[in-house]
């Protein structure tokens, strides 16, 4: 892991909401779990309309402590390369990652805060925390949508950042004309960087997982470690996607 010096961590400007009273959070011991899910609950959010049916929410500087939060929970979560089978190879993915599961104490109490606001907001049932460790500019993830909740006409898809801010893109899902890859990286058509620093909330809802890829591109030059803390929901409705998820090895054809 890499060791980003604290300042680093908690680069970017403080907005409104919980964090405008400063950037310190209390120790573990003294979170009041109950009152801080209930004040994250009530800050407003903006909602963006990405087209009639996809949307996403942004509450910028939602959690606060960001910065010091980043720490506790960089050193406290056991995080994981991973390995994916791709064309007659294994890749490590270029960022690490962890799952707690429905009921599993996550590595700070915050998080629990954080889920029991979600859920209190949104109304719906998470099945666990999705964790990536970002460590520097060189890691990242490919636009996609997360195929693997199966059914995407109707999903809520939470991400919060702790850490150095950095691009967050999405577009709309579209063949470039004359292509035949849906995920050209040279295609910026309707491209939005939302870009999100410490303690801000994405909160993307309706068909953004059928219509849209999101993504977090690579950096040039020094840029501080970032975490992403994910909670995914999908009502169940509709036709169900066919076909491998992001995670199912991939082999040349024949």
């Amino acid at each position: 892991m890499s060791a980003e010096q604290a300042g680093q961590a908690g680069e970017g400007p403080a907005a409104a909401g919980p964090a405008a009273a400063g950037d310190v959070s209390p120790p573990a011991d003294r979170v009041d779990v109950p009152a801080l899910a209930r004040a994250l609950a009530a800050v407003p959010l903006e909602r963006h309309w990405l087209d009639r049916t996809s949307w996403v929410d942004v509450g910028r500087g939602w959690l606060p402590g960001a910065g010091e939060l980043f720490q506790r929970v960089r050193d406290a979560t056991q995080w994981r390369a991973g390995a994916m089978w791709r064309y007659e190879k294994y890749v490590v993915p270029p960022r690490l990652s962890a799952w707690y599961d429905a009921g599993r104490p996550p590595p700070v109490p915050e998080l629990t805060a954080a889920h029991a606001a979600l859920r209190r907001r949104y109304g719906i049932e998470f099945d666990g925390y999705g964790m990536s460790y970002y460590r520097d500019g060189a890691d990242s993830v490919a636009v996609h949508r997360d195929k693997e909740l199966r059914w995407l006409d109707d999903t809520v898809i939470a991400i919060l950042t702790l850490g150095a801010r950095r691009p967050w893109t999405v577009k709309p899902v579209r063949l470039a004309p004359g292509r035949r890859i849906l995920n050209d990286p040279s295609d910026a058509t309707g491209l939005l960087d939302l870009a999100p620093g410490p303690g801000d909330l994405l909160v993307l809802g309706g068909r953004a997982q059928a219509d849209w890829l999101h993504g977090v591109p690579r950096v040039a030059g020094h840029v501080g470690g970032r975490i992403s803390v994910q909670w995914r929901w999908t009502s169940r409705t509709g036709r169900p996607l066919q076909g491998a998820g992001y995670a199912a090895a991939r082999h040349f054809g024949r």
